[in-house]
C-alpha cells in the first residue's frame, strides 16, 4: 500500500482532525484515510445509485394507491398469521 506525507497542515485543520479521530475512536491516520475515502469515492457511490434510480421511488400517487389496494388482502393474511403465531408462542411459555 502506498504511503504519503502531508506537510504544512494548519492548526485549525489539525484540531479538526484530532476532534474527528476522538469522535470516531480511530487514530488520526485512519481518520484522514476514512475522510479521504468517503469524500473522493463518494462520486462512485452516487453513480451506482444513479444506475438503478429508475427502479426506486418513481411511483405516482395513483400507482401507489393501486399497489396498496392490490396488496391489502396479503397484509390481512400476514396479520392473521402473526396473531396466530403469537398465540402459539404464548401458549408454549
Amino acid at each position: 500500500m502506498k504511503s504519503i506525507t502531508i506537510h504544512g497542515i494548519d492548526s485549525d485543520l489539525n484540531k479538526k482532525i484530532s476532534e474527528k479521530s476522538k469522535e470516531y475512536g480511530l487514530s488520526q491516520n485512519r481518520t484522514v484515510k476514512l475522510i479521504l475515502k468517503n469524500t473522493l469515492l463518494a462520486d462512485q457511490k452516487a453513480s451506482r445509485k444513479q444506475m438503478f434510480s429508475d427502479l426506486f421511488g418513481k411511483w405516482t400517487p395513483a400507482e401507489k394507491t393501486e399497489f396498496e389496494e392490490r396488496i391489502i388482502d396479503l397484509e390481512k393474511v400476514m396479520d392473521s398469521r402473526t396473531r396466530s403465531r403469537n398465540r402459539c408462542e404464548t401458549a408454549h411459555v
